[in-house]
C-alpha cells in the first residue's frame, strides 16, 4: 500500500493512495475519537520513552518531560547529533526512528488505513524546501529503520502544488504555463515555491523560506500576552509553561474571522490563577511582524523571477489558518490569494499523488540529477555525490553506454551505497528539490568479507589500517536507461556488478 506522509512540526498527516483517490488517514486517539493527524511528540521518564498519543497523555504528569517538534531539531542535526532531554543525552536519529516506528504501528493497528498487519507500506515523505542534506538523509533513514519502504522525498510546497493541480484538474488546460506560488506556513517552518504549471508536469522554478518560523511562534506570542496580564508569582515553571502553551495552541486554533477576544484559562497551567482575556486585534498585531516577514520572502522571490506570470498565491499549512495571514497577504496580492480548502492536509495529499506515480522510468535523458549519499568528515556529515547530471543525454541505440568512474581508498570494512535522484542542486552541489530513492547495495572492502552474500548483519567499522586496495566504481547507462555499477578492489581484482533500479520498480 502506498501513502504520503507530511512529517510536520506539530502534526503528522498521512494520505493514502486508493484507486485514484487520496483520502486522509484517521487515527484512533486514547479518548476514542478519530483524528486526522498523529502528534510528533516524545515523552521521557528516566529510561522510558513513549511517542505520539501515548506521549501526549503524559503531559499533565510532571514526572515526564515532553519533547515536541523534532522536525526543528532535524534542521540543525547530523548523524551524530544528540538531544538533551530530562538530563540525559539521546541520539536524535534514534528518537526520530522510534517516532516513525510508533507512527507505523498506529497506521497498521489503530487507524482506518485498512492495511494488514504485515502489509508493506510504501511512502513518499515530505521535507521543507530549504531542508539540508543531513535533514533529508536522516528523515529517510529513520523511516526505513522504522519499517517503511521509502519511495522518495518531496518538498512540501511542491507536494501542495500537486494537490492544487489535482483539485483543479478541470481547469488544467487553461492553466498551462501559468504561475503558481505555494505559500506553506506550517507549525515550525515557512516555505514558498514558484511553480510553472504544465498539462501533466509542473516545474519548480525557485524556492525560498524561513526555516524557524511557524505556528509555534504564534503560540508563544499568545502565551506571553497571557503572562503579561496574569503576572503569576512565582513565574511559571517549565512544566507549567508547557501546559500554558497547550492551552494557547488550542485557543489559537479555534479563532475565526469573527472572533473579537480570546480567553486563556490560566488555571490549566497553575491551579488558582484567573482567566485572562486578550483583544484579538492586540494578538494579531503582535503576530503581524512575523507574517510580514513571510510576505517579504514571497515578494523577493517574485522580484527575482519577474518574467514569470503570477496567477495564484496558494496558501496552505496549519500556521496559515490564523485569520490575519490571508488578510495581510491580500494587501499585496489581492484576489490572487487563494486559501486551500485543506490547509493542514494539502501537502500530505500531494505526497500521496506523487507516491501513486513513483514508478516512472527514465526516458531519453536524465530528468533528475542521479547520484548517491556519501559520508564526509569521518562520518559526521552526509553529502550528495553527483554521478549523472540532470539533462545528460542517454546514448542512442547501438552507441556505447554513458560512463562515469570514481576511485578512492576505503576507510571502512563495508561500503553502503545509497542511490537517489533529485530535481535540483544548490550552489554546493547538494539536493534542494524532490528526491527519489533508487537501489541500496553493500560491497565488502575488507578482504575477509569477500564472497559473503549477506552483509546486513555485519557491523560497519573503520579499518584498523589501509588494506592496500583501491576501490573503483564504474557506472554505465545504456540507451534504455538501465544503470549498472561495477565495484572492484584493485589490484586484487575482486569485483561485483549490480543493476541499479528505482525502488518502485524492484
Amino acid at each position: 500500500m502506498r501513502i504520503g506522509i507530511d512529517f510536520g512540526t506539530t502534526r503528522v498527516v498521512v494520505a493514502a493512495v486508493d484507486r485514484g483517490n487520496f483520502p486522509l488517514v484517521h487515527f484512533e486517539a486514547p479518548d476514542g475519537q478519530m483524528r486526522d493527524w498523529f502528534p510528533p511528540v516524545v515523552a521521557v521518564n528516566g529510561g522510558q520513552r513513549v511517542y505520539g498519543w501515548e506521549a501526549l497523555a503524559m503531559q499533565a504528569d510532571a514526572r515526564w518531560t515532553l519533547l515536541r517538534s523534532p522536525k526543528r531539531w532535524l534542521r540543525l542535526g547530523g548523524p551524530r547529533t544528540e538531544v538533551e532531554v530530562a538530563g540525559q543525552s539521546l541520539p536524535l536519529r534514534v528518537l526520530v526512528a522510534e517516532m516513525m516506528a510508533a507512527l507505523r504501528t498506529q497506521l497498521l493497528h489503530h487507524s482506518n488505513l485498512g492495511a494488514g498487519p504485515e502489509e508493506r507500506l510504501e511512502v513518499v515523505l515530505g521535507v521543507p524546501a530549504n531542508a539540508n542534506s543531513n535533514q533529508r538523509f536522516m528523515t529517510e533513514e529513520a523511516a526505513q529503520e522504522a519499517g517503511f519502504s521509502v519511495l522518495g522525498l518531496a518538498n512540501e510546497p511542491s507536494a501542495a502544488a500537486l494537490e492544487f493541480a489535482y483539485r483543479n484538474s478541470a481547469e488544467r488546460k487553461s492553466r498551462v504555463g501559468s504561475g503558481l506560488v505555494v505559500y506553506d506556513l506550517g507549525g515550525g517552518t515557512f516555505d514558498v515555491s514558484l511553480v510553472t504549471l504544465g498539462e501533466t508536469e509542473h516545474t519548480i522554478e525557485a524556492s525560498d523560506g524561513i526555516p524557524n518560523l511557524g505556528g509555534d511562534d504564534f503560540d508563544e506570542i499568545l502565551a506571553e500576552l497571557a503572562l503579561t496580564c496574569a503576572q503569576p508569582e512565582p513565574p511559571l515553571s517549565p512544566f507549567e509553561r508547557r501546559l500554558l502553551l497547550d492551552e494557547c495552541r488550542e485557543k489559537k486554533e479555534s479563532l475565526n474571522p469573527n472572533t473579537r477576544r480570546v480567553t486563556i484559562d490560566m488555571e490549566r497551567a497553575r491551579p488558582g490563577l484567573d482567566q485572562v482575556t486578550i483583544p484579538v486585534e492586540t494578538y494579531y498585531e503582535r503576530c503581524r511582524p512575523l507574517i510580514d516577514s513571510t510576505r517579504a520572502v514571497v515578494e523577493n522571490l517574485l522580484a527575482a523571477h519577474s518574467g514569470r506570470p503570477l496567477d495564484t498565491l496558494y496558501v496552505t499549512g496549519g500556521g496559515s489558518e490564523l485569520p490575519p495571514v490571508a488578510r495581510i497577504l491580500r494587501e499585496s496580492f489581492g484576489r490572487k490569494v487563494r486559501r486551500s480548502a485543506y490547509m493542514r492536509s494539502a501537502s500530505a495529499v500531494g505526497l500521496a499523488i506523487r507516491a501513486a506515480a513513483a514508478g516512472d522510468r527514465l526516458q531519453e535523458q536524465f530528468n533528475q540529477n542521479f547520484g548517491m549519499w556519501r559520508e564526509a568528515d569521518s562520518g559526521g556529515t552526509i553529502v550528495f555525490d553527483l554521478i549523472f547530471p540532470r539533462g545528460a543525454r542517454m546514448p542512442a541505440p547501438g552507441d556505447p553506454p554513458l560512463r562515469f568512474e570514481r576511485r578512492y581508498q576505503p576507510a571502512h570494512n563495508i561500503g553502503h551505497f545509497r542511490y537517489l535522484e533529485c530535481s535540483q542542486l544548490d550552489e554546493h552541489g547538494q539536493p534542494t528539490g524532490e528526491i527519489t530513492n533508487w537501489e541500496q547495495i553493500q560491497f565488502p572492502f575488507d578482504p575477509r568479507l569477500w564472497g559473503r552474500d549477506d552483509l546486513a548483519g555485519e557491523p560497519v567499522q573503520l579499518l584498523a589500517e589501509p588494506n592496500g586496495e583501491t576501490i573503483r566504481e564504474e557506472y554505465t547507462c545504456d540507451a534504455s536507461g538501465n544503470v549498472r555499477v561495477k565495484i572492484s578492489a584493485e589490484p586484487s581484482g575482486y569485483a561485483r556488478e549490480f543493476s541499479i533500479g528505482q525502488l518502485a520498480g524492484n
